[in-house]
């Protein structure tokens, strides 16, 4: 696709997305990333948060410093997948037929 920035690689976040995102009226890095989900990929942000604070500034006309990143929120507390994993009938659903079909 000619012409297409990849500014986020994790979410597939475009300059035509923030651009847009601009346009509606989200100026702020929080509000942008809720709008386009960058920043929410396997990467948190490591990868595209400069990239996207960059241009924004350049988009709404701020220096690069009145740019601050966004907030950072991890999981409250890891859960291990063999909690998860633990009570068979937790991974069925209503209409699944029974285990002796």
């Amino acid at each position: 696709m000619p012409g297409k920035i990849v500014l986020c690689r994790c979410e597939d976040m475009t300059l035509a997305d923030l651009e847009h995102s601009v346009a509606r009226g989200y100026t702020d890095i929080e509000e942008v990333k809720r709008y386009t989900g960058f920043g929410t990929g396997p990467c948190q942000g490591k990868e595209c948060l400069a990239v996207v604070g960059l241009q924004l500034a350049r988009l709404t006309g701020q220096p690069p410093s009145a740019i601050p990143p966004f907030t950072s929120r991890p999981p409250l507390a890891p859960t291990p997948l063999r909690l998860l994993a633990r009570a068979p009938d937790a991974h069925r659903f209503p209409d699944d037929p029974p285990d002796d079909e």
